[in-house]
């Protein structure tokens, strides 16, 4: 099983520069040793089990509370039975479409 997520930690009420904080939270994922990716706007975090998965996201929204009044948090969540390395897997499927001649609709 894959459980997929993309979520992202916003800290509020802290001022503009939030990025000092967000380090907290993305530092708590990379530390999980699950596998993960970082972008502009979420991190991407895949693991075997519903609960590894979002305990890791619990204690990285923690880690931002902790410095926070407020936390803001957007989560997505593909849960897929027989699937492995989805992170991978996924971007490989669609840059291998995207090399392939266009085809007319």
């Amino acid at each position: 099983m894959s459980v997929l997520v993309a979520f992202s930690v916003t800290p509020m009420g802290v001022g503009e520069g939030v990025g000092e904080i967000v380090a907290d939270a993305v530092r708590v994922v990379r530390e999980s040793g699950l596998p993960n990716k970082t972008d502009s706007m979420f991190t991407v975090i895949e693991g075997d089990t519903w609960d590894e998965v979002m305990a890791v996201v619990r204690r990285a929204v923690q880690a931002v509370a902790a410095r926070a009044p407020r936390v803001s948090t957007v989560i997505k969540v593909d849960w897929r039975h027989g699937a492995a390395d989805a992170m991978t897997q996924k971007v490989e499927t669609v840059e291998r479409y995207l090399s392939e001649p266009a085809t007319d609709c």
